[in-house]
């Protein structure tokens, strides 16, 4: 694998740490707004306006994955069951017990940001508070193993165990990502330990999209019939944590980080 793409010059993570920092607070803005009665299409909306005001462009407007059509909106807007690739729509409005996942990205100056949140509404469950929790958490347990040198190995199989001894299981058939000049780039990383998977090295100054996706049930999935989101094969919660990552030597810094 060509890993010289992932390896960023100084003034390429201070231009990836700008754009980052930039998504992150458009993310703080639109939290607001995320309550009931929200029209996942007005949010979009805000978002988009947000992310071009800062002279950047919404990474996932338009963006073509080959399937029916090019993507609709500037935000994944998912809710409940939908994992994610859910599109912002006028008829999706967030109810007062529902498990809300947005994740959104942006271009600025040519290098990509990519992050993602769960948002718990007001009478949501216990269940989907203690998933949304835990999802968070199993990124952060997961990211305390990557570091120059360390291997892919050494983040997917702490993730795993984390999420799987809360009694959760894994999603399977999506994964985080290199990112950089482009939204997804080698290395696949999965939140789960697959000798499938490269024992990819990680190396000091890569940029990576961690977001591990954590289901209630099983962690198979299934595509809704708008052939973009991705929901859960049983149609229990899922949650969503993403941010992108930089390797150092002694860790990795989140380049998303709410601040």
């Amino acid at each position: 694998m060509d890993t010289k793409a992932l390896i960023k010059t100084d003034d390429e993570i201070a231009t990836m740490r700008k754009g980052c920092q930039i998504l992150a607070s458009v993310f703080d803005r639109l939290e607001s707004r995320i309550v009931p009665g929200a029209c996942a299409f007005d949010l979009d909306h805000f978002a988009e306006h947000e992310i071009r005001v800062a002279n950047c462009i919404p990474a996932f407007k338009d963006f073509d994955a080959g399937g029916p059509m090019p993507f609709p909106g500037s935000m994944c807007f998912s809710l409940n069951h939908e994992i994610v690739h859910g599109i912002p729509t006028k008829e999706k409005v967030i109810s007062k017990s529902d498990l809300v996942k947005i994740d959104m990205g942006l271009i600025y100056k040519g290098y990509y940001a990519d992050m993602a949140r769960t948002f718990v509404m007001p009478e949501a469950s216990e269940e989907a508070k203690n998933l949304a929790l835990h999802t968070k958490k199993t990124f952060e347990a997961g990211i305390k193993n990557i570091r120059d040198g360390a291997k892919l190995s050494d983040f997917a199989q702490v993730a795993q165990d984390y999420a799987e001894n809360g009694g959760y299981g894994v999603v399977r058939g999506l994964v985080g990502h290199g990112i950089g000049r482009e939204l997804h780039m080698p290395p696949q990383v999965p939140n789960y330990f697959s000798k499938e998977f490269d024992n990819f090295t990680f190396r000091k100054g890569m940029t990576i999209a961690i977001e591990p996706m954590v289901n209630i049930g099983t962690s198979d999935i299934a595509q809704a019939a708008d052939g973009w989101t991705i929901i859960t094969a049983d149609h229990k919660l899922s949650a969503h944590y993403e941010n992108t990552i930089l390797v150092t030597n002694e860790g990795c810094e989140i380049l998303t980080k709410i601040t």
